[in-house]
């Protein structure tokens, strides 16, 4: 039988720690109707009101008071439970959920499962690879890798590397076409396009006689998932803007050639863990995060990466 009680009691602390419905939504990364739906439900189950609305806000009643006190010990109570009996590595079991972005789950986190499920026998995981953002409470998501620009919330992270983005294409594109020389010459190209929530990552950063300037990539192919844009950029498609640990061993392999790498801007972001405040002391989760920090400290792309010109990435 479902219980959301211990999700129920998680959101009714967040709505009376961040003030509001929506501050509370922002903070833990929900949508604002998830929040308010579920406090309604807290309350028709205890059959009490917790929270006064008012048009400034929210305040406890006397039974939101002690509820919320109780919600906190509870909990407290399950992360020690959990703390207590998972001490020692050997003996640390649980199920985790881990949410990853399609190529780089592929292509980097995957091949590490062997040896992370090896050495936690106890563990199972169920990577969830997609280029869609979700919700670490309502998709029940205990870690999710991140890359990019974190928005603002109270959500914990941790830095696994960073994140840089080249401007690449198929060798046979660039023997029909040239090599450009200044991003102006893109326009000769055929370019691969990111739609819906990534479309920002369709204007590409250089640096061009110490000026930031920026091409707007169009393209008659767009795709939300990076897997096909960059399938179709090695077929020689489309000029693309790809992170390096996809375009370097293409680059090495030569089925793929940079484009303009002493004009490329270094792009200011990086690659993250981010996870709820309150999960950090769980052991699955803690040793599961510090497992892809130590696997990412020196990301071996990193080392074939020439210097890129600096400037932020606008966003």
């Amino acid at each position: 039988m479902k219980d959301d009680r211990l999700l129920e009691m998680r959101i009714f602390q967040a709505v009376v720690e961040a003030g509001s419905f929506t501050a509370a939504a922002h903070s833990i990364g929900v949508s604002q109707p998830f929040v308010s739906q579920t406090i309604q439900r807290l309350e028709a189950r205890l059959g009490s009101k917790l929270l006064h609305r008012t048009t400034r806000g929210h305040r406890l009643t006397p039974e939101g008071e002690t509820f919320l006190g109780a919600a906190r010990r509870a909990i407290e109570a399950v992360e020690a439970a959990d703390a207590t009996l998972q001490q020692d590595g050997p003996r640390i079991a649980g199920h985790l959920r881990v949410s990853v972005p399609i190529a780089f789950g592929q292509d980097r986190i995957t091949p590490l499962m062997p040896a992370f499920l090896s050495r936690h026998p106890h563990v199972s995981v169920e990577l969830r690879l997609t280029d869609d953002i979700e919700n670490l409470i309502e998709d029940r998501i205990d870690i999710a890798i991140r890359m990019g620009r974190l928005p603002d919330s109270s959500l914990m992270h941790r830095r696994l590397c960073g994140l840089q983005r080249i401007v690449v294409a198929a060798a046979g594109l660039v023997a029909r076409h040239g090599m450009p020389a200044s991003p102006a010459e893109l326009d000769r190209f055929p370019c691969l396009a990111w739609d819906g929530s990534r479309e920002h990552l369709n204007r590409w950063p250089f640096v061009v006689d110490g000026e930031p300037v920026i091409y707007r990539a169009r393209s008659r192919f767009q795709s939300n998932q990076g897997m096909s844009l960059y399938q179709m950029c090695l077929a020689g498609f489309g000029v693309m803007r790809m992170a390096e640990h996809l375009a370097r061993p293409a680059i090495d392999a030569g089925r793929l050639v940079q484009l303009l790498p002493e004009q490329t801007a270094t792009d200011a972001s990086a690659i993250y863990a981010v996870f709820l405040p309150d999960r950090s002391i769980v052991p699955r989760i803690r040793l599961f995060i510090e497992f892809m920090v130590e696997s990412f400290r020196s990301p071996r792309w990193h080392a074939a990466a020439p210097p890129a010109a600096g400037a932020d990435q606008p966003r």
